[in-house]
């Protein structure tokens, strides 16, 4: 474990330790979710876990206790192969009405090997996938690429089930870092500034992910805050939504709810909350994080097919 948290802050971080920023304001309001508030999660958390299945596992929507948790899903398309592309699904819900979009993450035991290229950097979007957005946004580079290679299925998808049921909802979930260039929550963020680009005015979106590092600059961040309804889960000691670090010009949105040692569920106002109820606070050091935490439990369910 002391080695992979060695090649986390050198492939992620550039340094081996990163804290909360000094110049953030004290303290912001902190409240707990209720039951209720939990409970509305949990068949997204399905969703996230259940895109570590094979695309084959997916459209016969066979997949055990994932596939059981939302037996009434409509897979439409699936891809990936769960190394240069990771597994991604898209399909149709008719009991929360909404198009669901979920991205594969990884086996965090796989970060040792994956994460030993420190070599990345903030740069603009692709303006023929996001016309219009402003060149103050700028996003990690490795991420960028990866949402670029599946946007026009994913996009094409989503088409096809919007005319079919009708619907104008659509649902983005994703989990874990995934492999170095391959963050599936980080996708499934980009997802969310990419679609809304591209489909009807009246659709709805919403953006679910777990254990999400940072994607952009503080640009981005706002940009996130302005348009997207983004809930960002992170489970207890998991290091990595401190990632990378904020020195770096990375900036988390808003939207944090944090598990915490107690199982309160908690939401943490504002950007990159410094409360030790929030990640950032509750893991000021690198060393302090605990990959265990990465895949849950989320209340209850733990990430993985």
């Amino acid at each position: 474990m002391t080695s992979m948290f060695s090649i986390l802050a050198a492939a992620l971080l550039g340094v081996t330790a990163v804290r909360a920023n000094p110049s953030l304001s004290a303290r912001q309001s902190i409240t707990a979710l209720t039951t209720s508030q939990i409970d509305y999660f949990t068949p997204y958390t399905w969703y996230a876990s259940t895109a570590y299945c094979t695309p084959n596992q997916i459209l016969a929507w066979n997949c055990g206790a994932n596939c059981e948790a939302n037996p009434d899903f409509k897979p439409v398309a699936s891809g990936g192969d769960g190394n240069s592309v990771q597994y991604w699904y898209v399909g149709y819900d008719p009991s929360l009405d909404t198009v669901i979009i979920a991205h594969q993450g990884t086996n965090p035991e796989e970060f040792e090997a994956d994460l030993t290229d420190a070599d990345f950097f903030l740069t603009n979007l692709d303006s023929t996938l996001f016309p219009g957005i402003s060149s103050d946004i700028e996003v990690h580079n490795g991420f960028a690429d990866d949402q670029a290679s599946t946007a026009t299925e994913v996009l094409a998808a989503v088409q096809q089930i919007m005319s079919k049921y009708g619907t104008t909802s659509v649902t983005m979930v994703g989990h874990s870092l995934g492999e170095y260039y391959r963050n599936c929550a980080a996708i499934s963020l980009l997802d969310s500034v990419y679609l809304p680009l591209w489909l009807p005015a009246g659709t709805t979106f919403k953006t679910i992910t777990y254990g999400l590092p940072r994607v952009g600059n503080q640009a981005f961040a706002n940009y996130v805050d302005a348009n997207l309804h983004l809930s960002h889960i992170n489970n207890e000691e998991d290091p990595i939504p401190i990632c990378p670090g904020m020195f770096l010009g990375f900036v988390h949105p808003s939207g944090e709810v944090h598990i915490e040692d107690s199982g309160e569920w908690a939401s943490c106002a504002g950007q990159d909350n410094p409360s030790t109820q929030c990640a950032v606070g509750d893991v000021p050091y690198i060393w302090d994080g605990n990959l265990n935490n990465h895949d849950g439990p989320y209340n209850g369910v733990t990430m993985g097919c």
